[in-house]
């Protein structure tokens, strides 16, 4: 059989990852001398990270962030009291697989969301499923679901993933509203599902946000005590990439 041959088979049988590599594979089996089944382990071994690479395209596509980011771009250098170690903890995964929840808090600009996209990516790659999303966003979504009596459909939705980042969290005061639906959702992935909260405010200024303090103390209660706090100081980042400003020359970040 030519090897052209094969190619229609191995489309049928949703094998491409084998075809796109057939030929390097090949040239290893005549050069190295594989026996037959060491050259179908490569082959297998090809379609399973072709399929495993577009797993994690699906699910960094579902999560619906703003940007791209991985610890390998975020400058720890510029801001060194950032806690660079417990942010490279945090990615290996095992606070979500506790079922425990991070909040980032600190001053705008000294890169919370860019961490938090980070660490939510991160876990796409490890096979979590992620949601991100501004909170002004999500509970305008929540509140849709209100107007339509879709509310409890929106709400399981938010239920799924593994992991629901939230960032922009307190930028305003919450309405009654607000407070309520925010309270469901808490409660809904209370100890079974993990979040990760950004906030310009740290965790105690989160009290006075919410018009039913019984509300917010039982809400609260349930995210920031059961949380890592990472506080985030330093100078910001974003006068750098005002037009015209030249970027200095920085030692490359450590890998993360």
């Amino acid at each position: 059989m030519h090897p052209h041959e094969l190619r229609p088979l191995l489309t049928r049988l949703k094998l491409s990852g084998m075809w796109d590599t057939l030929d390097i594979r090949r040239h290893e089996a005549e050069t190295d001398h594989l026996s037959y089944v060491e050259f179908l382990q490569r082959l297998c071994a090809d379609e399973i990270d072709r399929r495993d690479q577009h797993a994690v395209a699906r699910r960094v596509a579902a999560a619906r962030f703003d940007q791209i980011q991985t610890l390998t771009t975020f400058d720890f250098h510029y801001n060194p009291q950032i806690p660079a170690a417990t942010i490279r903890e945090l990615a290996t995964g095992g606070f979500l697989r506790r079922h425990e929840s991070v909040i980032l808090a600190g001053p705008v600009g000294v890169g919370k969301s860019h961490l938090a996209q980070a660490l939510g990516q991160a876990m796409c790659r490890q096979g979590f499923a992620v949601a991100y999303r501004k909170a002004p966003s999500l509970l305008s979504e929540l509140a849709g679901g209100h107007a339509d009596g879709t509310f409890e459909r929106r709400l399981r939705a938010y239920f799924l993933p593994d992991l629901l980042i939230v960032d922009d969290f307190g930028l305003r005061d919450f309405t009654v509203a607000q407070s309520e639906d925010l309270y469901e959702l808490v409660c809904q992935r209370d100890r079974q599902k993990s979040w990760i909260v950004v906030s310009n405010r740290l965790p105690g200024d989160w009290y006075g946000l919410f018009p039913n303090p019984v509300l917010a103390e039982g809400l609260l209660d349930r995210l920031v005590n059961t949380s890592y706090h990472v506080v985030l100081e330093g100078r910001s980042y974003r006068p750098r990439r005002r037009p015209g400003v030249e970027p200095p020359v920085e030692t490359p970040p450590a890998l993360g």
